[in-house]
């Protein structure tokens, strides 16, 4: 009967635990998008520094309320203060576990469920903060490099110009009229 009750805390807790974190994420994600609207405009080092800023803050802030949400239910059901009940939950959420306040008996398989949720949940948002980081690397890379100018010379194989089949052609037969010419050390024939 008491793994009963632990085994639905822990699922009613899990879930919400899911829940509140989807929910921030899709949130961040809306917030995120237009920042991150694939034009060719970059956001520049202090606007790029401010969006990361804000959204680890974000992040903090989702992680603190998951945190309190198990809190919550420790106070309840656990700790007489929410002192320990918070600090437990926080140890346990990023999977320090001093051990110097212990759940009781009839809990104690909570702590553990705890801390693999708290894994799970931190490497979410240090993933979604890993995708951000690249897309704004690679949209500053896309934006910054230059465009071929005109005087640059154009090679016939350049994947921004259509292939020109004859231009091809001419510059292989100079290639390799060069190459004969070089290796041979004798002047050019026209055939």
């Amino acid at each position: 009967m008491i793994f009963a009750r632990e085994a639905g805390a822990a699922v009613v807790l899990v879930t919400l635990t899911l829940s509140l974190q989807c929910a921030g994420m899709a949130a961040l994600i809306s917030f995120a998008k237009p920042s991150l609207a694939p034009d060719d405009l970059r956001l520049g080092l202090i606007r790029s520094a401010l969006l990361m800023v804000r959204l680890m803050t974000a992040f903090i802030v989702l992680h603190i309320s998951e945190i309190l949400l198990w809190a919550a239910f420790y106070r309840w059901l656990c700790f007489p203060l929410w002192e320990s009940a918070f600090y437990f939950s926080a140890s346990s959420y990023a999977t320090v576990g001093y051990g110097d306040i212990v759940l009781p008996q009839m809990w104690r398989t909570l702590g553990p469920v705890e801390s693999i949720i708290g894994v799970l949940m931190c490497g979410l948002s240090a993933s979604f903060l890993f995708a951000i980081v690249s897309r704004l690397v690679d949209r500053d890379a896309r934006v910054s490099d230059p465009p071929a100018s005109g005087n640059a010379r154009r090679q016939p194989w350049n994947q921004d110009s259509p292939i020109n089949l004859a231009v091809v052609k001419r510059e292989l037969l100079k290639t390799e009229g060069q190459l004969r010419g070089d290796v041979y050390g004798l002047p050019l024939r026209r055939q």
